[in-house]
């Protein structure tokens, strides 16, 4: 039997790096899970993908969120009650965009910043070539709904699915409208290769 794809970490191109690894040490303890490098590739409005930091209760959304602010992020959408939990979204001062959010409606106990799962999300121009593109590089379709997709990743530290461009644009309260680099880099257990949106995957990272 094939094994799980497996997502070790996702890699940002952000053009200042001391300023960006400020940000995610005082706001998200992502520890390995994310990487940082330096680019001047061009990329202007909206890059085609958010990543979703997922919590166990409102209380923990809220305090990951305002340590995102308090650390510099921009405001996109407030915390706010929803039919599925909680959730809002920042821009980090690089340029990428976070979603908070749980889907527990009420507190257990007290506030803490334990993120229990990271997601990414990309925005594919055509959700289903994108998906048998996936699907052929041995990915394993857990939900499946038209215009939004979720891989099952078994016990891989990040979570994937697809969902068409505009309407991840606008969960993110964002327009749809960019141009130029994803500033995105997926490490995975795959192999090297690039998406039909031109998302790039690369090999597991060591750190070193």
């Amino acid at each position: 039997m094939v094994g799980m794809a497996n997502i070790d970490s996702v890699t940002l191109e952000v053009t200042d790096l001391s300023t960006a690894r400020s940000f995610y040490d005082a706001a998200f303890d992502l520890g390995d899970r994310l990487h940082l490098r330096e680019t001047d590739a061009p990329t202007s409005g909206f890059r085609g993908f958010h990543l979703s930091v997922i919590a166990s209760q409102p209380a923990d959304v809220h305090a990951l969120f305002d340590a995102a602010v308090d650390a510099g992020a921009t405001v996109l959408k407030p915390v706010a009650k929803s039919m599925w939990g909680h959730g809002g979204a920042v821009q980090a001062p690089d340029g990428t965009i976070w979603k908070v959010a749980t889907s527990a409606k009420k507190d257990t106990g007290p506030a803490s910043r334990q993120i229990d799962e990271i997601v990414l999300l990309i925005g594919a121009t055509d959700v289903s070539a994108s998906k048998k593109f996936y699907v052929e590089r041995g990915l394993t379709v857990g939900k499946s709904f038209g215009s939004y997709v979720d891989f099952k990743m078994g016990s891989s530290p990040i979570g994937f699915g697809l969902y068409k461009r505009a309407a991840l644009a606008k969960d993110a309260g964002v327009p749809p409208e960019g141009t130029g680099s994803h500033r995105l880099a997926v490490n995975s257990d795959l192999g090297e290769f690039t998406d039909p949106d031109g998302f790039a995957w690369e090999p597991v990272r060591v750190s070193r």
